[in-house]
């Protein structure tokens, strides 16, 4: 009894190991910056200061002169001003809402019934599926290129095939009738991999079992698509109709090398008039270039927040 009573409390050890928590928490918390500050310091250098830069492009008359001496006077919402009052405005508008609604249903159109053909494994069905993926790892350039030799009016080969069918030659990138649709013809070809890929994984997704009780309940394939396949996928389609969309509505690429917004317009979107007003001139209009890329950057921007939107809405669901 005397021994027990005598035995000390020992505090000294409970005070250490609270000061090693301690020291772990913290050590903890410079580990996780480090492992942070990379990120951070990508964001800011490629994407705040950029964003940053152009819209103080878009606030200032700067000129090739301003660049170099740095007094570009501010002159507020002018450059907006200009752009809006520009006879290109509407053109432009229409044609980026054109090129981006029409080659988003048809890329998703054909992306979903490539992927409802593929669902059904059978043989040589993976190595169909790598080739239509080419389209998609081809670098912008090479497709567009390809593109502008195939509609060349002279020497493409869609012009010579229907040549051979009694149709005659159509000037696919040098007629004002025919240059948007020649864009939209390929930047479809290159969209339609992608929804390819991911509705095909949606659809690998659903329980085969919903489809056996569809099938004794007597629906027919169109009746199991519309309600077993088209309900369960659109989650799947949601996603993957706004990441086109928003893709779609910055494409400069294609759109230039194939008819640089031409002829007279006729196929100039918001990205490639922004790039014409910064340096396709001989005198060039930093500020309204700006001023239409942040337009731009704007639309991106709202499309961008219905996509974490409907993120969001499918974690909670």
């Amino acid at each position: 009894m005397s021994r027990v009573l005598q035995t000390p409390a020992r505090p000294a050890p409970v005070a250490g190991r609270g000061r090693r928590a301690v020291a772990r928490t913290r050590s903890g918390q410079w580990a996780a910056w480090a492992f942070l500050a990379p990120v951070v310091v990508y964001l800011l250098v490629f994407y705040a200061y950029p964003l940053y830069r152009n819209v103080e492009l878009s606030l200032r008359n700067y000129t090739v002169r301003s660049f170099v001496q740095g007094d570009a006077p501010f002159t507020g919402f002018a450059n907006y001003a200009r752009v809006f009052g520009d006879a290109t405005f509407g053109p432009a508008l229409w044609h980026t809402a054109v090129f981006t609604l029409v080659s988003l249903a048809f890329q998703f159109g054909i992306g979903l019934g490539l992927a409802l053909f593929f669902v059904k494994h059978f043989r040589l069905s993976a190595t169909l599926r790598a080739l239509f993926l080419v389209p998609w790892l081809l670098p912008l350039i090479v497709s567009a290129s390809t593109w502008s030799w195939m509609l060349n009016s002279d020497s493409g080969v869609v012009n010579a095939v229907l040549t051979g069918f009694g149709i005659g030659p159509v000037n696919w990138l040098t007629s004002p009738d025919w240059s948007l649709w020649s864009v939209i013809i390929a930047n479809v070809w290159i969209g339609v991999p992608f929804n390819l890929v991911v509705l095909y994984s949606g659809l690998q997704a659903i329980p085969p079992a919903v489809y056996e009780a569809a099938a004794l309940d007597g629906a027919t394939g169109w009746q199991r698509f519309w309600k077993v396949t088209f309900p369960l996928l659109r989650p799947v389609s949601a996603i993957t109709i706004l990441l086109g969309l928003v893709y779609t509505l910055k494409v400069f690429d294609i759109i230039w090398i194939m008819t640089k917004g031409g002829p007279s317009g006729a196929s100039t979107t918001f990205a490639t008039w922004s790039y014409r007003l910064g340096f396709g001139n001989l005198v060039p209009s930093f500020g309204p270039g700006a001023a239409v890329g942040n337009l731009l950057i704007v639309m991106a921007l709202v499309f961008g927040l219905i996509y974490i939107r409907v993120q969001r809405k499918q974690a909670l669901a």
